[in-house]
């Protein structure tokens, strides 16, 4: 059963008291009674992807580079704190494997080596972010932080998650709510 905040993005109050997530956008990948998880998507790291596909053995560092355009430029995503040393792609559904998550209508998320090896060769989704490392969150937890406005609750648009450059996700995110960053309220109450 997909959870109602699956497919959504998780943006950081400026009064995020955890600072790992500080102006963090999260897109939400799986959310259940069981608890949620979900990747970082406006932090990069400074690792490359032709680094990280040489790291894993998938490129030798002795011969030339051949990579499309979009996996040269690739940013390599902070994905969250949790199981830092895994990877993560996030994607256009124009691509899959039996091990895909379908993330929200239009995006999936693949965690193999195979879906590397696609993005290296030209073959992969025509849209993709490679992350390492995820958020996740125990059963109630992410609930009960949106319940003390720890994060606002927004649609996940593909040019926000695939097109935007990284400093301008967070505010982007924000005036997809037509917030303003500036008139963000630190102090929050219930009426």
């Amino acid at each position: 059963m997909r959870g109602f905040l699956e497919g959504k993005c998780l943006i950081a109050m400026p009064d995020m008291p955890d600072e790992r997530f500080a102006r963090a956008v999260i897109l939400l990948c799986a959310h259940s009674d069981e608890g949620a998880m979900g990747i970082v998507i406006n932090r990069g790291q400074e690792l490359g992807f032709a680094d990280l596909l040489m790291q894993i053995g998938l490129l030798d560092e002795d011969e030339p580079i051949h990579l499309p355009r979009e996996a040269r430029e690739m940013i390599v995503r902070d994905g969250g704190p949790v199981d830092r040393s895994r990877g993560f792609v996030l994607h256009s559904d124009d691509y899959a494997l039996s091990s895909s998550l379908d993330v929200s209508d239009g995006l999936r998320l693949t965690a193999t080596v195979d879906i590397l090896r696609a993005i290296s060769d030209g073959s992969g989704p025509q849209k993709a972010i490679m992350a390492l490392g995820y958020a996740g969150w125990d059963a109630g937890q992410l609930e009960e932080e949106i319940a003390q406005n720890g994060w606002l609750v927004a649609d996940a648009p593909s040019d926000l998650i695939f097109d935007s450059p990284l400093d301008d996700i967070w505010p982007g995110a924000l005036n997809l709510l037509g917030i303003n960053p500036v008139n963000l309220s630190t102090v929050a109450g219930n009426a």
